[in-house]
């Protein structure tokens, strides 16, 4: 049973002799070994492509929980390939718990990509990813989901980012600043390659996935995270994904995206919103 809050003081505690580096400052602890990362190995990087990342969770033993942005080319605004993606579960210094290819992706139909010049979209920014096989592994679980917290509610996030892409990150106890439609606005800092990051709350006493992160943005000078609603729209992805409804494979056409700049300006990081 993995305690939430309970993992999070103690991963706290554990690396307040070790912070020195520039993620002190917003309450950020690199989970660098095996067991400050220990319950949290189904949070995995997504590489994508050619240089593109994200982030991404088991809520499956064969699928993956994500943000819908994630899969198309910021240039084209094509859908990418997801065949050409792959999912590192747990990875850190270089190894993965488990490394699978992506089979098929669906991204929720109600979601507009409007590219990184245009209004960012965080309603339905959700995606699916089903793996070439199960994650069957007792360090490897699949982490439940639940309905979307009240305002003033404690999350916290899980994540890699554009400058710690080798090593899952934890970030300490955020809270829910608003609710808006479709939409959670949180205290949460996130970076370039946190988009589809779980966004977790502490429920009947472990940590359940309530939001995955759509984008970063900076709301009258603070520094904030907007996570999309999971509830109905995870539960059109699941049933999409078993008809075959707008499921993305490497037979629909879809782009295996490249990406000709440094990962840490990849497609497939977190967007910004305009304040």
């Amino acid at each position: 049973m993995r305690q939430f809050i309970c993992a999070l003081i103690g991963v706290v505690l554990l690396a307040l002799p070790a912070k020195a580096d520039n993620h002190g400052e917003t309450g950020l602890t690199q989970l660098m070994t095996a067991y400050e990362a220990q319950g949290w190995e189904g949070v995995g990087r997504l590489d994508i492509g050619r240089g593109g990342m994200c982030t991404g969770a088991l809520i499956s033993p064969r699928l993956v929980l994500t943000a819908a942005h994630c899969l198309y080319d910021q240039h084209s605004g094509e859908k990418v390939d997801p065949t050409s993606i792959n999912f590192l579960a747990g990875w850190r210094n270089g190894h993965a718990s488990a490394y699978r290819k992506v089979r098929r992706a669906v991204t929720h139909p109600e979601y507009v990509y409007t590219g990184t010049t245009g209004q960012i979209r965080v309603t339905y920014d959700l995606a699916l990813l089903e793996l070439s096989s199960d994650i069957r592994l007792a360090n490897v679980q699949p982490f439940k989901t639940s309905k979307r917290p009240q305002k003033g509610s404690k999350v916290g996030v899980v994540s890699y980012a554009h400058d710690r892409s080798d090593t899952l990150s934890l970030q300490e106890v955020c809270h829910v600043l608003a609710r808006q439609k479709g939409a959670l606005v949180l205290s949460c800092e996130v970076d370039f390659g946190s988009s589809g990051a779980p966004i977790f709350a502490e429920i009947d006493g472990e940590p359940q996935i309530v939001s995955v992160v759509s984008a970063k943005a900076i709301v009258q000078g603070r520094k904030v995270s907007l996570g999309t609603n999971l509830e109905k729209p995870l539960d059109d992805l699941k049933a999409l994904l078993a008809s075959g409804d707008g499921v993305i494979s490497s037979s629909t056409g879809a782009r295996t995206l490249s990406v000709n700049r440094k990962r840490s300006s990849g497609s497939g990081g977190a967007k910004f919103l305009r304040p």
